[in-house]
């Protein structure tokens, strides 16, 4: 069985290589706590809570990836959902962030079951792979958004609704010096790229009194308690819940498929349906039930994974290692609370501009993808709602194939979303 075997030498690695691809996959992603916890405490959630749950999660579920799958697949808490969690369930809907964690539980526990069945293939075969890439440009578009409005670069205005923000604010060019030290050291191909960004412009906070100095680097992990097992589960099991359920189930499906895709299948890693890529998946989904559970929003593998296979990475025991290598996040509390928000949320506007590109592998010529593609990446940061982009973008393709009767293109799964997304408008 492969937790009993990494088959190191059938897949051509070594215990050198597999540990180093693990620590460049940990310096990659290792952004992912202090970011996540940062976002997420908006809810009113406890920070340094969210700073070990956020740990912990990224160790269970890359780990059990790592055991169960035995790919070199890292996981945590997805960018894009958590920041859809914060601001636009709890913060935009008002919803008490223990419903929305039992939301994300509830799509936790449909991903898992349905992981065990012929529906991801289903789901695969019946949404375009076109529109699929338009969810996470969308999603994309989203965050970047959220990062931007955060840093105080672009601000609510009476007259034209959002307009420029004040450069003159110390706060606000910390926020600029970030994205160019962002852009910079990942156009540079730095590994760490985006904590390095983070620590730099940190450093600048601190040094010019923007932010305070951490009072200590290390210290004892914060109890998770006041997070953990605090999720409302039956105040989520209502039907105006269903749509933000169906959209946090699609959403991580799609985010992993297209993960493992991008990631896996250029390496040689996954074949399709292989029992390699169903285990990850398997095991995604676990996690994602987890992290509910311990107080996080949805868990889903993690594109840096790509930088771990990239340095020879073939097997579970790169996850292994990784996960090993996250449990020194459990004592940086001090420091990670201590860095200015405006350092964390340029990493939020990159990660936008890398699903945004996803719109160049898209077929503008067929009228219905493009605009569904358009609604969809429009709508999701026009309504602070991945939900409502999601909504529009299959209504529209469906309505359109129907008007130009390409019947051949309109399939169970797609009129069964688009029935689903009507009801996003229904039940309001």
């Amino acid at each position: 069985m492969a937790f009993l075997n990494f088959k190191l030498k059938e897949k051509g690695t070594t215990v050198k290589t597999e540990i180093t691809a693990g620590f460049t996959t940990f310096l990659t992603m290792m952004y992912i706590v202090p970011v996540n916890a940062i976002i997420v405490s908006k809810t009113g959630m406890d920070m340094g809570a969210l700073i070990t749950a956020t740990a912990l999660i990224t160790i269970f579920s890359t780990m059990l990836n790592g055991l169960w799958a035995n790919t070199p697949i890292a996981m945590s808490v997805g960018m894009g959902l958590n920041a859809y969690f914060t601001f636009g369930l709890v913060l935009g809907m008002k919803i008490p962030w223990q419903s929305a964690l039992g939301v994300v539980f509830i799509s936790g526990m449909l991903f898992l079951v349905l992981s065990f069945t012929k529906f991801r293939v289903w789901i695969m075969q019946s949404v375009p792979d076109d529109l699929r890439r338009a969810i996470s440009a969308g999603i994309g578009a989203f965050i970047a958004f959220i990062g931007l409005k955060s840093m105080g670069m672009v601000v609510a205005d009476p007259v034209v609704l959002v307009g420029m923000g004040d450069f003159k604010d110390p706060k606000v060019l910390l926020g600029v010096l970030g994205l160019v030290l962002v852009f910079g050291l990942y156009v540079w191909k730095i590994k760490g790229a985006f904590i390095l960004g983070v620590l730099i412009t940190s450093l600048a906070g601190w040094l010019f009194g923007i932010a305070p100095y951490p009072k200590e680097l290390l210290s004892m992990p914060a109890s998770i308690a006041p997070i953990a097992l605090q999720l409302d589960i039956a105040s989520a099991l209502t039907l105006s819940f269903l749509p933000v359920i169906i959209t946090f189930l699609i959403t991580d499906m799609f985010d992993s498929l297209g993960t493992l895709s991008g990631v896996g299948f250029r390496a040689g890693l996954f074949k399709d349906d292989s029992i390699e890529l169903e285990k990850t998946l398997e095991a995604d989904a676990a996690a994602t039930v987890a992290g509910a559970l311990v107080g996080v929003s949805t868990t889903t593998a993690f594109i840096e994974s790509a930088s771990g296979v990239e340095e020879g990475g073939r097997t579970g025991l790169t996850a292994i290692a990784t996960g090993c290598f996250f449990s020194l996040t459990l004592f940086m509390m001090p420091l990670f609370s201590a860095i200015p928000e405006n350092a964390i949320y340029p990493v939020l506007v990159m990660v936008g501009v890398l699903m945004f590109g996803e719109l160049s592998h898209i077929n503008f010529k067929d009228p219905a993808i493009a605009v569904a593609t358009f609604l969809i990446v429009i709508m999701m940061p026009l309504t602070f709602s991945i939900t409502n982009g999601l909504a529009f973008g299959f209504i529209a393709y469906l309505l359109l194939k129907v008007l130009k009767q390409e019947f051949s293109d309109i399939n169970i799964g797609i009129v069964s979303l688009a029935t689903i997304s009507m009801i996003v408008f229904i039940v309001r």
